[in-house]
Order: C-alpha cells, then sequence, then structure tokens
C-alpha cells in the first residue's frame, strides 16, 4: 500500500490558527457593516443541480467545477455566490422587496 501524502484539493482553503482568526475578524467586521446598512445576511446551498450552475456559463466553468452523481441527481458544489443567489431570487421573488438588500458571506469551490 503507498503511503499518502497529506494535501488540500485545488479550490478548498485551510487556514492555520493565526491566519483564520484574523479571517473571521475581517467577517465579523463585514457582518457587523453590512448589519448597520441594513442589509440580511444570506444563505445559499453549497451544493446545487448542475442544470442551474452551469446554464449561463458551460464550457470553462465545467471545467473548474466540482461535480458528482447521487442517484439520478447530477450535482456540483458552487464555484461562486451569483448564481445561487439569481436562484434564490427566482424562487422566492413574489416574497422579497426590492431593492433586495443582502450580504453572503460563503465558501465556493473551484477546481
Amino acid at each position: 500500500m503507498a503511503k499518502q501524502t497529506p494535501r488540500t484539493l485545488s479550490g478548498f482553503m485551510e487556514l492555520l490558527p493565526a491566519p483564520q482568526r484574523q479571517m473571521e475578524r475581517i467577517m465579523e467586521i463585514l457582518r457587523e457593516t453590512y448589519s448597520l446598512y441594513g442589509f440580511t445576511p444570506l444563505d445559499t446551498p453549497v451544493i446545487e443541480s448542475s442544470e442551474v450552475l452551469l446554464a449561463k456559463g458551460g464550457g470553462e466553468t465545467e471545467k473548474q467545477i466540482y461535480r458528482f452523481q447521487k442517484g439520478d441527481a447530477d450535482l456540483s458544489l458552487r464555484f461562486d455566490l451569483t448564481v445561487p443567489l439569481a436562484k434564490y431570487v427566482a424562487l422566492h421573488y413574489n416574497d422579497l422587496t426590492f431593492p433586495f438588500r443582502r450580504f453572503q458571506i460563503g465558501k465556493v469551490y473551484r477546481g
């Protein structure tokens, strides 16, 4: 059995404790600032239907995403926050007030 070398996959981020604390502080400041100006936090799923994520991009985007099958479902990890936001607005259009003041801080994955 070959010896495994630990590594972080492309498109994923791991920080050591000191930089992680800095990152958390920056995100805390961003959240507080957005909230002061009336923006609401939003969290969209990390996994989406590949059909949704690739609707506009295709080509180059398809080469960069992490895509997998679960049963009959063709799924992908989100590669940005724009497409999930567009899907969210389309799904909840009648329940939202515009301009829709939201912010999202979330992980994205590109291979």
